[in-house]
């Protein structure tokens, strides 16, 4: 489902989407791209991603906050595994778990993460087995 939701970036470089799931119900989602009111374009023209996108899981929790849910004790569903800036997110929002399909280059993130005590997965696709 993540998977599905990162289709609606823009971003032509990665498109990344991420769903939070509390208690069997999807609490809120988010993909990367531009702050709301920017124009939707990621990327200048030699292909580097503007400093002010934001990553699918700072979009999905950024929108919890805004419509007064909670998402302590909940799991993170996105495509790829967080950033350490989305890792600090992660934990400060009281998510629980987190499961990711493909593993990006700097595990930092993750190491975070599991110093944390968050439960991490990665389910990653055919491809990556």
């Amino acid at each position: 489902m993540a998977c599905i939701w990162s289709e609606n970036s823009y971003c032509t470089r990665r498109q990344v989407g991420a769903l939070i799931v509390k208690d069997k119900m999807i609490i809120s989602d988010g993909y990367n791209g531009t702050p709301s009111g920017f124009e939707n374009i990621c990327e200048d023209e030699n292909d580097v991603t503007f400093p002010y996108v934001l990553h699918a899981e700072a979009n999905a929790i950024t929108k919890i906050a805004r419509s007064g849910n909670n998402s302590q004790d909940s799991t993170l569903y996105v495509t790829d595994s967080p950033c350490i800036e989305c890792a600090k997110l992660i934990i400060q929002a009281g998510i629980k778990r987190v499961v990711y399909k493909r593993a990006y280059r700097l595990t930092d993130g993750v190491d975070l993460l599991l110093k944390a005590g968050i439960e991490v997965t990665h389910m990653p696709s055919e491809e990556e087995k």
